[in-house]
């Protein structure tokens, strides 16, 4: 097992160095095969337990934690905010003060609040790992992103990577902005004016692209985000309809990238939107071998924060 620290928590992309990030990779590397064997269970973590306290929906990034955390044979159990005290006015901290009580030995959060894991962290002695905060970040999901290109290319030095969508809102494209700054990658933006925020060049070090075709030109990867509809306001788009028609990823405009370019997305993806049906489903989409990378990432940051006893 590689010698890698991150601190007590996760809370995001910004701080860890390039060195850090292969290292959390390279652990997941080993993690992964196990998801692929007949028994896929070690007892790294056994008699740890782990709490997902998702106040904000999630169907990937929970399910990914769970199964990281019983895969090391940690316990792990499900909080909702929908249901719980907090409907009775219980705060944030004294909903989290009580699950910490009950001896847990990390929290993963996710919550519509920026800067949530943050605030808790600071309050709690137990780890925090950031599964997304507001439009924030979103660290795991960078992790699995570039582990998902290491593997396709062997490196993440040099490769050239188009983000395009709503960057606005995206905390995925602005934690995989920071790590690939870290990795020695370069990245491109595109997204329409009313979803581009300013400064993301002296921010981030990317190229601000004035069009899809620019963005993906050349490159390795080309990576699509969600339109979050449900953090805008009205009037930032005319409609889904012209947006898909001039900025959606089709087979016509995936021309223009390298012929062994690969298609990234965090998901869920609106079919015919950011996507069309024949490249989600296209020999180019990775989109599932994120989801399968994403469980062996989660293990190893869970195994790196709860202090794992090797195999």
């Amino acid at each position: 097992m590689p010698e890698v620290g991150i601190g007590k928590h996760l809370l995001g992309m910004e701080g860890l160095s390039g060195e850090q990030i292969h290292g959390i990779l390279d652990l997941a590397d080993g993690f992964f095969a196990i998801s692929r064997r007949t028994i896929k269970k070690v007892p790294s973590l056994r008699g740890r337990t782990v709490l997902n306290a998702f106040f904000e929906s999630s169907t990937r990034t929970r399910m990914s934690f769970e199964l990281a955390a019983k895969r090391l044979s940690a316990d792990a159990t499900n909080f909702s905010a929908s249901g719980s005290a907090m409907g009775k006015g219980e705060t944030l901290l004294d909903t989290a003060q009580t699950l910490a009580a009950m001896q847990l030995d990390a929290i993963v959060v996710r919550h519509n609040m920026s800067g949530a894991p943050h605030y808790l962290a600071q309050k709690l002695e137990v780890p925090i790992i950031n599964a997304g905060d507001g439009q924030h970040e979103h660290p795991t999901q960078a992790l699995l992103d570039l582990m998902t290109m290491r593997r396709r290319f062997g490196k993440l030095e040099g490769l050239e990577v188009a983000i395009v969508g709503d960057i606005a809102h995206s905390r995925v494209a602005r934690s995989n902005l920071i790590a690939l700054k870290a990795v020695g990658a370069r990245a491109r933006v595109f997204a329409p004016t009313t979803l581009l925020p300013l400064g993301l060049a002296q921010a981030y070090g990317c190229e601000v692209c004035t069009s899809v075709e620019q963005a993906i030109e050349g490159v390795h990867v080309a990576m699509t985000l969600r339109l979050q509809q449900e953090r805008m306001v009205e009037g930032l788009l005319p409609s889904l309809r012209e947006y898909a028609k001039e900025f959606s990823l089709s087979p016509e405009r995936l021309v223009k990238t390298r012929p062994e370019a690969i298609v990234m997305h965090p998901g869920p993806v609106n079919r015919g939107v950011e996507l069309s049906p024949e490249v989600v489903d296209g020999p180019r989409s990775v989109i599932l071998d994120q989801v399968e990378n994403g469980v062996a990432v989660r293990m190893a940051v869970l195994y790196l924060l709860l202090g794992g006893e090797p195999e």
